[in-house]
């Protein structure tokens, strides 16, 4: 028997342009480059005879269809997702895109509000699905921001805002 498990929320669908280009270069390397390279080496595999016992055409099968899931996400993703390219029209709080910072005690940290397909690029960037990312939404200079954590809560000061 299964277990279930609950479908994922839906993640927000709004993106920077630098973003944007950098998923879309990602599709272009896989569709045009990757995917052709492992289609070659598995017919190269394929020809060599038995297929059942054939570990590079097995692995190459598999790489294909990692590299088409990718693709699918990426063309989904892509046609679903919202380029934010100006800032708000009021850049005094903290939206989609903002470069902000946070004070706890002494230390000070600079951050920048993106979707979650670019949280993985720089260390600095925070999905606007994140808690700290809810938290911060729409503060202003100045405010008080609580953040849950495993730990407990997590008090800052909103020390900076500002949009590229």
């Amino acid at each position: 028997m299964a277990r279930y498990r609950p479908p994922r929320p839906e993640s927000s669908k709004y993106i920077t342009p630098e973003g944007a280009a950098a998923l879309r270069r990602e599709l272009d390397e896989l569709w045009r480059v990757k995917r052709p390279a492992v289609t070659k080496a598995v017919a190269e595999a394929a020809a060599q005879g038995d297929r059942s016992e054939n570990a590079e055409y097995i692995y190459g099968k598999r790489q294909l269809a990692a590299i088409d899931r990718r693709i699918r996400h990426l063309r989904k993703r892509l046609t679903g997702v919202h380029v934010v390219d100006r800032p708000p029209a009021d850049s005094d709080k903290v939206y989609f895109g903002a470069w902000f910072e946070l004070q706890s005690g002494e230390e000070r940290r600079q951050y920048r509000l993106v979707g979650p397909d670019e949280i993985g690029s720089r260390p600095d960037y925070i999905s606007i699905d994140s808690p700290l990312g809810r938290a911060v939404l729409g503060k202003s200079l100045g405010s008080a921001v609580t953040v849950p954590t495993p730990d407990g809560e997590r008090h800052h000061r909103l020390t900076g805002i500002r949009y590229v």
